[in-house]
């Protein structure tokens, strides 16, 4: 049987980014129940970085994690973590107004903004049906992620610091014995003295199996398709597309054009699959807002977004259990902020101070604390 400081459940990008920070410290294994990492959330993500258009929580906590974007350390990835794309947002003429609002307040926080005339934003998108666009700005601060890069990074990081990661093993029956927890496992028994829940959609269920209270987690499912672009658009010059009020947004994917209908249907968790009326609504708004003739839909899928009650991430050791840690509930926006979660959470299982960057973006990690969330 093997004996380790911290098990962590879940070998999404939750997992894998505190695992990276943690191995240097701790002895540390993680557990995946699929045949791959990052099957789930972290493999079906639109790969979108973003500094704005979230809570305010989740902006610092992006803000603190791109400076790790920008500068990795030596050796963590042989490409660039972050590539700008650049967004346009838009509205129709029924949303003008809505748009001027959005628009006044963004722009006072950015003054890199910029408002465009329907010529501009046709020249930046020549695919924008010129008889749905009735207002737009641009907006520099979108960049695609480089996600596969990311969680490999993560995951060569931890094995180099001894971090142990096993896939196909799902966690059965945990059991006490003396101060330590006994995972029975496809790969055998483990012992842990603490366990961390980094389990998605699952987080909840595995509370229950560890006799931890659950606090409110629910997978939400989202989906997307991508279509063929028409002869003579170039994806990787298109900037990513937003209506004003997420109904929609479009950006490129695999020299494609990926629309997602921004669906957030609470589902339970599973290896989840796109419905046809959500894939019908993501086609139906590349035929409203852009020229593009959707004739065949080259791929369709769904991933869950987890949520807690406040769509906050819940971070922190149970209170009736300090040797179980939560790490979940991060929504769409898991990857973005893994750099600066990985750190907290590493920062919390050895008794340490949060990061300084954490004082410096003015950010209290007890907000992320599960204790807000127990009854």
């Amino acid at each position: 049987m093997r004996d380790y400081d911290v098990a962590i459940i879940g070998g999404g990008i939750a997992g894998l980014s505190l695992a990276y920070f943690l191995a240097p410290h701790r002895s540390v294994i993680v557990v995946e129940r699929e045949e791959g990492l990052g099957y789930h959330s972290t493999g079906r993500s639109a790969a979108e970085f973003v500094l704005r258009y979230n809570a305010p929580e989740v902006c610092a906590l992006a803000a603190i994690s791109k400076s790790f974007f920008d500068n990795p350390p030596e050796g963590f990835s042989e490409v660039a973590l972050l590539k700008q794309r650049g967004g346009v947002m838009i509205a129709n003429a029924e949303k003008v107004t809505r748009f001027e609002e959005v628009f006044a307040e963004e722009a006072r926080a950015n003054p890199e903004l910029h408002r465009l005339t329907i010529d501009e934003a046709i020249a930046r998108v020549p695919i924008l049906r010129r008889d749905y666009v009735a207002a737009a700005y641009y907006d520099p601060h979108f960049w695609d992620i480089e996600v596969e890069n990311l969680l490999q990074g993560y995951v060569r990081g931890a094995r180099r610091h001894g971090a142990v990661i096993v896939e196909r093993s799902n966690v059965l029956a945990p059991r006490r014995e003396d101060d330590r927890w006994v995972l029975t496992t496809a790969a055998g028994d483990i012992r842990a003295r603490t366990i961390v829940n980094a389990a998605g959609g699952w987080a909840d269920p595995v509370a229950e199996l560890f006799g931890v209270a659950p606090v409110g987690i629910v997978p939400h499912r989202r989906t997307a398709i991508t279509v063929d672009l028409p002869d003579g658009i170039d994806a990787m010059t298109l900037p990513e597309i937003n209506e004003i009020d997420e109904d929609f947004y479009m950006k490129p994917e695999g020299g494609r054009l990926l629309s997602s209908p921004a669906d957030a249907t609470p589902c339970d968790p599973a290896d989840v699959q796109p419905e046809e009326i959500d894939v019908a609504w993501a086609a139906h708004y590349i035929e409203e807002a852009t020229t593009v003739s959707v004739r065949r839909i080259f791929k369709s899928w769904a991933g869950m977004r987890s949520f807690a009650p406040d769509r906050l991430p819940v971070i922190g050791f149970a209170r009736e259990r300090p040797d179980f840690f939560w790490l979940a509930g991060q929504g769409g926006y898991g990857i973005l902020t893994s750099p600066a979660l990985g750190a907290l959470a590493a920062s919390l299982l050895v008794g340490a101070a949060a990061p300084d960057s954490f004082e410096a973006a003015g950010l209290d990690p007890s907000k992320f604390s599960p204790v807000r969330l127990e009854a």
